[in-house]
């Protein structure tokens, strides 16, 4: 049985399904030749820094500055892109990497450049990615169906590691022949139809009942959902393990074409259009490796593949030994990186999809962006080859984090579940109202008291990943039948929010709990205003506050806690 929800979920139709989808086919053809663009300035930008300075830490740092921005406001990006029309976050976020792009370009054709406007320019287009990331790949379970997704996200990945085939041997041509501002305006070009097919794209938004959170409580509500749900936590950690291990390769790559094969330009965009198309392997076998190995079989295998993958890098002076290791690299963390987002994708309910997106984009390029520093600084200090032995070494030994960190099995989306009805209200609240407080009183027989308390420990995972705190269950000395679970909501926005946030099997564990109830009587829930006094008109001819204040909820009774 094991593995067996994960196989069960392939896609029957195969990797092209999700491009019968018009909106979806049309963004993915654009997004390729915008990612084609910025693999060219990376071209660009790592060669003009080996020109600039001998320095390999510098050189790393291209690296860094492209990643880093993900890193540090992913999670903002993806409340952003959870609040707000995704499709006008990603144009936004486009306008920024494009201006960042132009700036460079002017600067380089003006012979103004130095490595700090060239780290500062990438660090400005790799904002913009930073931004652009949650907004899109969120936005792709709006565009194909669901029995389609996973193949939706392997072809994403397909679209940068097709450009990571051509682009940097593009670039390498374009910055021998014409230098690198040419690669600068390249990239700035090849915005162009992507910020068009976005701008043309009708998105239609759903209506909401409640009214958006603010930025700093979306990402609140992220980050207690990502530190309560162990499977997406379980996935970041090997996620940021494999980019700081794996990220070698590409933070050094300029040097290897330098150093170790004394080759220039070209030679880089070659290596790195081999690892590339080592990716889009990779890739093309995603739904395969699903089918026949569990997510943990995979990810072991994609290290020790890697590990020697990288070893040969290091010992090999012949270009066509380095491309052919560069390809089984290239294969090994496609795979690994599509598994992992695939893993975030499919744990996540739709409410909290981009800030999960984005926790994996801050995890994998953080990773990346940390490794590339650490690995730019040993190679100053230890030479290139030495760097990526060491690289290699640890990344065979990542698998032993299956040890305590397995990889959680991955089925079909757990889907949103239905809107419960609005609990009764008689007191005169408003939105900020509050906190609440929940209590459920369960009976239950005293046989079942261990079963029952292990099964509240789900529970409260469940209500505090949804927005939940102060969660607790107590038993009565007195009637040890009698439980009492308790927790607490901040406002009664926020108490209406946590209540529809569940998904199906969040609501089947819910049913789960109040199946152990015994005796005639439902389960009994008591809500609660914690500070009443906002609700207390203390002289009779106070006005009352909330008369004025329309609620878009109901006031009948229905739906549990």
């Amino acid at each position: 049985m094991t593995g067996q929800l994960e196989r069960s979920t392939i896609a029957a139709d195969g990797i092209t399904a999700p491009l019968r989808h018009t909106i979806f086919r049309r963004i993915w053809l654009a997004s390729l030749l915008s990612n084609l663009g910025l693999l060219i300035q990376g071209v660009g930008a790592a060669w003009a820094m080996t020109q600039m300075t001998a320095s390999a830490d510098k050189v790393a740092l291209v690296q860094t500055a492209l990643m880093l921005p993900v890193m540090l406001i992913s999670m903002p990006a993806g409340a952003i892109a959870d609040m707000h029309d995704r499709r006008i976050v990603a144009l936004i976020s486009l306008v920024i990497s494009f201006t960042g792009a132009t700036v460079l370009s002017v600067l380089s054709w003006l012979g103004r450049v130095t490595p700090e406007i060239l780290l500062a320019s990438c660090f400005v287009v790799g904002s913009g990615m930073a931004l652009f990331g949650p907004a899109w790949q969120s936005s792709v379970s709006e565009q194909v169906p669901a029995e389609t997704l996973p193949s939706a996200v392997a072809l994403n990945g397909i679209s940068y590691n097709i450009a990571r085939s051509f682009g940097p041997a593009i670039g390498g041509v374009i910055v021998a022949g014409a230098g690198a501002v040419a690669a600068f305006a390249a990239n700035a070009i090849l915005y162009i139809p992507l910020f068009t097919v976005l701008f043309l794209w009708r998105r239609t938004m759903p209506p909401s009942r409640l009214p958006r959170e603010r930025l700093n409580r979306a990402i609140v509500s992220g980050v207690r959902y990502i530190s309560n749900s162990p499977s997406i936590r379980i996935v970041l950690t090997r996620t940021l393990v494999t980019g700081v291990l794996g990220g070698s390769v590409s933070a050094l790559m300029p040097l290897v074409a330098r150093d170790l094969l004394n080759g220039g330009a070209q030679t880089y965009g070659i290596m790195l259009g081999a690892f590339g198309m080592g990716a889009v392997i990779g890739a093309l076998n995603i739904a395969e490796v699903r089918k026949r190995m569990t997510g943990e079989a995979a990810v072991r295998a994609c290290a020790l593949s890697m590990g020697g993958a990288i070893a040969a890098i290091a010992l090999s002076h012949q270009p066509v030994l380095t491309a052919a290791a560069l390809v089984v690299a290239g294969a090994s963390w496609m795979l690994a990186v599509a598994l992992f987002n695939i893993g975030v994708q499919l744990s996540a309910p739709r409410w909290v999809a981009g800030r999960s997106l984005a926790a994996f984009q801050a995890a994998i390029s953080g990773g990346i962006a940390l490794g590339s520093w650490g690995w730019g600084r040993l190679t100053d200090a230890a030479g290139v080859e030495i760097a990526l032995l060491v690289s290699a070494g640890l990344m065979f030994l990542s698998p032993l984090l299956g040890l305590l960190l397995r990889m959680p099995r991955v089925g079909a989306r757990d889907e949103d579940a239905e809107v419960l009805a609005d609990p009764e209200v008689r007191l005169a609240l408003t939105g900020r109202s509050g906190p609440l407080v929940v209590e459920i009183e369960y009976r239950v027989p005293q046989d079942n008291a261990r079963a029952f308390h292990n099964v509240m420990q789900d529970v409260q995972l469940s209500r505090q990943r949804n927005g939940a705190y102060g969660w607790s269950i107590a038993r009565d000395i007195a009637d040890p039948e009698l439980w009492t679970e308790r927790y607490h909501c901040p406002t009664w926005f926020d108490y209406l929010r946590q209540r529809n946030r569940p998904t199906q099997s969040e609501r089947a564990l819910h049913q789960r709990a109040m199946d152990f109830h015994l005796g005639p009587d439902p389960v009994r829930i008591r809500r609660m205003l914690e500070r009443p006094f906002g609700s207390v008109r203390w002289k009779d001819d106070t006005p009352d506050r909330a008369a004025g204040e329309v609620l878009p909820v109901a006031t009948t009774a229905g739906g549990p806690a």
